[in-house]
């Protein structure tokens, strides 16, 4: 089956696979019309907890938290119209804005919508930092199980913190940060 890729890297790890349709920047994955189910990644930046503090030190309305450009509302649509699944850091504000259910256990969890939502850690399959993920899944049929453990990555995401040198690990780069698992792709896909 065929599967359309929204909002990746252009040189990312959905590029040049034979079943996936990449919609990198350039094509601009808002204007996705199917036909085929999605796995959606789009820009988490405007709706994480540093946000709000990007914006008090900045300014500017391209860094007001929420101002993706409607590309979240856009792969959130293609998801429930087409099925497949969209992904977010975990804790992201983008749930409650639209309307949402947080991931509150382990395992799949059915929303009102006929959607599902999980939390899972992309450790589990092989990034070196934790990243907790929320996905949510929308089809025809439950959606598959995951890894549901949570190994502790050796590295962390973003800048180091007041803890102490001892207590942080040490921080990928951007690009190692963004990047999506080649194992954790293939169970994107496969949902």
């Amino acid at each position: 089956m065929k599967v359309a890729a929204l909002f990746v890297q252009a040189d990312g790890c959905y590029v040049g696979l034979d079943d996936v349709d990449p919609w990198p920047e350039s094509r601009d994955a808002r204007l996705y019309d199917g036909p085929f189910p999605v796995v959606a990644h789009p820009p988490c930046q405007r709706w994480g907890a540093m946000a709000a503090v990007n914006f008090a030190r900045w300014g500017g309305e391209h860094n007001r938290p929420g101002n993706d450009g409607g590309c979240f509302a856009s792969a959130l649509r293609s998801v429930r119209r087409f099925g497949g699944v969209l992904e977010h850091p975990a804790k992201t504000f983008a749930w409650a804005a639209h309307g949402l259910r947080s991931p509150s256990q382990s395992g799949w969890q059915k929303t009102d919508d006929g959607g599902w939502v999980c939390e899972v850690w992309q450790s589990a399959y092989g990034h070196r930092a934790n990243k907790a993920t929320w996905l949510y899944y929308y089809g025809t049929c439950a959606p598959s199980a995951l890894r549901w453990d949570r190994p502790v990555g050796t590295h962390q995401v973003g800048y180091q913190d007041r803890r102490g040198k001892s207590s942080n690990k040490p921080t990928l780069g951007r690009r190692e940060a963004n990047a999506t698992p080649v194992d954790f792709r293939d169970a994107l896909l496969c949902l």
